[in-house]
């Protein structure tokens, strides 16, 4: 309707228009400058713990991700988030609105690539087991098979796991980050290394022993091999060397094909091994480990797309709490709808 109407425009005013300099064939192209897409989910996780109340959360949001053309290398890429929850028919507390969760300037250049602003911080090297989150500051990337990425600016740790944030006024932490990827066949291999300084680490809880650091220095490594169009295993290591105490994390995990939104009836499903010590870890992709940290056992999970851009997804994981030994449990379930 749009792409009609301006068309009608552009013919019947196309010698005004050309009179006063406007080019009537960019016309449609400058139209679509700015694109919306978006996301509508429902999520439910029961974390359940040895001895505790059971913690459930039933959460709706709502995502939408405009992007902007500046020129033929220059992109803005946002997103806008906005959550409720079923279980209290309001906000978490009176402070929820809708958030801009990242907007950043996106310039590509052959394989150099540029990235300025508040934008997704994903620890690609070990597969999202160090951190899943957002940074502000500068990142860039090159390479072709061997990708390098280097990465620099400020981290919120009030949005970390719990153990890195316990009410100092330091809460936005120096970050440097470098990374190396290679995987342009079935063999995928990734290091990495990342700093964080801030008074926050001075007081999480058994860091270090007699003593306090305001840094944390993780490294990781991550290894995986696609044995065919349905088979993938992957393993990572994480290790803080700055901690005295649950300083390593590590995780294997085989995967089994794959969910595609745009294609109706395709699934996967994965089975995982995951150690996480919370001395390690900022903020970890997993659903069912994401707030409860500092544990160890199996997980597995399945997807499935029942209709084309509707997602469905179930989680378990089944395993302990590395610092008391108690049962940790936890089910997670996800249904998604994208446009």
């Amino acid at each position: 309707a749009d792409k009609a109407l301006i068309d009608k425009l552009a013919a019947e005013f196309s010698d005004e228009l050309n009179n006063l300099g406007v080019r009537v064939s960019n016309l449609e192209r400058n139209a679509d400058k700015v694109k919306w897409t978006g996301e509508a989910r429902y999520t439910y996780t029961s974390a359940r713990h040895e001895d505790e109340k059971n913690d459930n959360t039933d959460k709706l949001q709502f995502r939408l991700y405009p992007t902007a053309e500046v020129n033929n290398n220059w992109h803005v890429n946002a997103r806008l988030t906005a959550s409720t929850y079923m279980d209290k028919d309001a906000g978490k507390d009176s402070s929820d609105k809708t958030e801009l969760t990242y907007v950043y300037a996106d310039g590509q250049y052959g394989n150099f690539n540029v990235k300025l602003g508040k934008m997704p911080l994903y620890s690609v090297a070990d597969d999202g087991l160090v951190v899943d989150d957002f940074f502000s500051g500068a990142s860039v990337t090159f390479g072709k098979d061997l990708k390098a990425t280097l990465e620099a600016g400020r981290y919120d740790l009030d949005r970390a796991q719990d153990n890195f944030h316990k009410g100092s006024n330091d809460k936005a932490a120096n970050y440097q980050g470098a990374e190396l990827n290679y995987g342009p066949n079935k063999l995928r291999l990734g290091a990495s290394y990342r700093h964080f300084n801030s008074a926050e680490f001075t007081q999480a809880a058994n860091y270090r022993n007699g003593s306090t650091s305001d840094d944390a220095n993780i490294w990781s490594v991550g290894a995986g091999y696609k044995f065919d169009h349905n088979w993938n295993l992957f393993g990572a290591f994480a290790q803080n060397t700055e901690a005295d105490n649950y300083d390593t994390a590590h995780n294997i995990q085989l995967s089994y094909k794959g969910s595609d939104i745009a294609n109706k009836g395709t699934w996967g499903a994965y089975a995982a091994y995951r150690y996480l010590g919370n001395n390690t870890l900022v903020l970890p992709t997993y659903d069912t480990a994401h707030s409860h940290l500092n544990e160890k056992g199996w997980e597995v999970g399945a997807s499935y797309v029942p209709f084309t851009n509707v997602y469905t997804a179930v989680e378990y994981f089944d395993g302990k709490d590395l610092a008391t030994d108690r049962d940790a449990k936890t089910l997670f379930g996800r249904v998604s709808f994208f446009f």
